[in-house]
């Protein structure tokens, strides 16, 4: 006889067609992505080098690791069966954030210690003013749609691009103080708080691919470490899925067919 303790069931999987749409908007979602970074890519790399400005590279190529990240997505969504694809487009987003922070980490330090000085850029201020718009509903919008569909890869990207609002963020203030009060040491400090964020981010998706896998958590003590939830089951409903599995185990002397 099961033990009936009370407990609320834990969230039914997604109906079919209710996957297929959401995999169809993660795929939308992703495509716009991609279309958005590779022109602000080109013209943050094209600014940044003619004004030497390393936030601005750096952010560019921020840019273009997201459209690698946004690529290992619509690869993952482009078969029938997403899930197999989950763990290495995860890697893949993990390498691209570690890459940017050991480049400009690099290109920042050489700025501090005098080679090349940022100018003023107009451009880069409008560029990171329009990011700073842009970026948050991209991000929410496919961050929720990775999380009812429950992929890690898909929420891990949505966060990268919430990661290049912070960075549009710091980069605006940056050129800001350089532009006003020339300042041109706020540029590489810029970029190194830019690396620092891009490495944070790059564990993170590296972890991704245990903390709520199938099944979607082992351990309360995994999402109460630092594990993302992206299944949406909050703390309550991790609580929940752990007491019925210590439930679900035969008691130390009993048989394993269960209680009688």
């Amino acid at each position: 006889m099961a033990h009936d303790v009370g407990l609320p069931s834990p969230r039914p999987a997604l109906p079919e067609l209710r996957r297929r749409v959401l995999f169809r908007r993660v795929r939308l979602f992703v495509a716009a992505t991609i279309t958005y970074n590779v022109i602000e890519a080109a013209i943050a790399l094209a600014e940044g080098t003619r004004v030497s400005s390393t936030a601005l590279i750096g952010f560019g190529l921020d840019s273009v690791i997201e459209v690698s990240s946004a690529a290992a997505v619509a690869w993952q969504f482009a078969g029938r069966n997403p899930e197999p694809r989950e763990k290495v487009a995860l890697h893949v987003i993990a390498f691209s954030f570690f890459g940017l922070a050991a480049f400009v980490t690099v290109d920042s330090v050489r700025s501090l210690f005098g080679f090349g000085e940022a100018e003023h850029s107009t451009i880069g201020i409008a560029l990171a003013a329009v990011s700073l718009a842009v970026m948050p509903v991209l991000s929410w919008a496919q961050r929720r749609a990775g999380r009812e569909v429950g992929s890690l890869s898909a929420v891990a990207d949505s966060k990268q691009t919430l990661l290049c609002t912070y960075l549009s963020a710091v980069l605006l203030v940056g050129l800001l103080l350089n532009s006003l009060f020339g300042w041109a040491w706020a540029d590489p400090v810029a970029a190194l708080v830019i690396a620092a964020v891009a490495v944070r981010e790059g564990i993170e998706a590296w972890r991704g691919d245990s903390c709520c896998a199938t099944p979607i958590v082992s351990d309360v003590r995994r999402t109460n470490s630092g594990g993302c939830d992206c299944c949406g089951l909050g703390r309550e409903g991790v609580t929940v899925i752990t007491r019925r599995r210590r439930l679900a185990q035969p008691v130390h002397g009993e048989q394993s067919h269960g209680v009688r």
